[in-house]
């Protein structure tokens, strides 16, 4: 039977109850409407083979590969495993693999032209401390803004690219980092709740177009700063076996990136969009 805990906040849950290689339709009904309502889920006490996680996955959507192809499976390239070569051949930390995730608040796949419906996370190792990912409500963000400002937004399109004003790139293959800028919404309505969302993310916006640079850069900071709402965030400090999906369309994330750098803190990750377009 599926069963469903609730952080004390608006964003979040916790299931547990369910095999998710042998539920049945109802009970991933309960999985994804749960996720729909609370922008992040955990389905928890998981053994999975890459199959049953890439299928299991499929029935969010459709699954895309990362830009990032250092990070890609060798065997699976639509999946990322992240925390893996953390250390050079001299045996110094690489940060850029140690703190990804963790340079700030962000949605993932903002710098596509369909941006990334979901992202779904499989812990396989973990830390003896530190190391949790942390999210944040969109649409609390939107909810928060003064009316003045959710005016001045109305119909303002903001242009993402990877890397965004500070062109950071390490991530990608030197013949993957030219990329041309796209345009979406700032305020976001969401496909399949209605809701309305800020939909922003410092590292990856360029602009918000129809201002001039200095207006855009000032605006750009503005937002940055009423991102996160007392109220709509959840700290997810990770099992092994945990499952963790959210919403793009309506959640912001980071990770804490406080972990001993020596453990193990692995996942497999992959990137899924509501339509079968080609990356």
């Amino acid at each position: 039977m599926v069963d469903v805990a609730y952080p004390d906040s608006e964003i979040g849950a916790v299931i547990t109850g369910v095999d998710v290689t042998r539920m049945s339709d109802a009970e991933f009904d309960v999985i994804y409407q749960t996720w729909l309502k609370r922008n992040v889920i955990c389905v928890r006490g998981q053994s999975l083979e890459l199959p049953q996680f890439l299928a299991y996955s499929r029935r969010f959507g459709f699954i895309h590969p990362h830009p990032s192809k250092m990070t890609r499976h060798p065997e699976h390239p639509e999946i990322t495993v992240l925390g893996i070569n953390k250390f050079g051949p001299d045996g110094k930390l690489d940060e850029v693999i140690y703190r990804r995730g963790g340079e700030g608040w962000h949605t993932d796949g903002a710098y596509d032209a369909e941006p990334f419906k979901a992202t779904q996370l499989y812990a396989l190792a973990i830390p003896s401390r530190g190391g949790d990912t942390l999210f944040a409500s969109m649409y609390a963000a939107y909810a928060a803004l003064p009316e003045r400002l959710k005016q001045r937004l109305e119909g303002r399109l903001g242009a993402f690219t990877y890397g965004g004003r500070r062109k950071k790139t390490a991530l990608l293959n030197e013949e993957d980092r030219d990329w041309k800028p796209v345009f979406h919404p700032v305020v976001r309505t969401h496909s399949e709740t209605g809701r309305k969302a800020l939909y922003f993310d410092p590292g990856k916006i360029l602009r918000i177009e129809g201002l001039d640079p200095r207006e855009s850069d000032d605006l750009i900071d503005d937002l940055a700063e009423r991102m996160v709402q007392p109220g709509a965030q959840y700290r997810h400090p990770w099992q092994k076996g945990d499952i963790v999906i959210w919403d793009n369309r309506c959640s912001y994330h980071r990770a804490a990136a406080d972990y001993p750098p020596e453990e193990d803190r692995i996942h497999w990750r992959v990137s899924i969009k509501e339509t079968d377009v080609a990356h």
